[in-house]
């Protein structure tokens, strides 16, 4: 299987909240969403831990696709993480993780 990694944004811990209460109930779904106060690789993997309704994917293979990611866009991340330090202290800084081959097939049904 193929994952995708990539940081999208700063918002509100309560923001956050309650999109993973309203989107993130399926474990069939294709992407999840993590946060974090830190913009660390540590941090990231860290949050993993704490989606709810894990999708059933190989999670080892999730946080290879992290790794690379924070090994081959060093500018991307620390763009990031000058966002998430001019936030405000209750702010989270947010990645989605996809499925890639589970994406594909929701974009495919979408045309279909």
């Amino acid at each position: 299987m193929s994952y995708n990694f990539e940081i999208i944004g700063v918002t509100s811990v309560l923001t956050f909240f309650n999109y993973q209460q309203q989107v993130e109930n399926d474990p069939q779904r294709s992407k999840a969403y993590i946060g974090s106060y830190f913009c660390t690789l540590d941090a990231f993997i860290e949050s993993t831990e704490m989606i709810p309704q894990k999708p059933q994917w190989n999670w080892d293979e999730v946080i290879e696709t992290m790794i690379n990611f924070w090994v081959s866009h060093e500018d991307v991340v620390r763009l990031w993480k000058q966002e998430l330090d001019k936030s405000q202290d209750d702010n989270l800084i947010i990645a989605r993780v996809a499925n890639v081959e589970a994406l594909r097939q929701e974009f495919e049904h979408l045309f279909n």
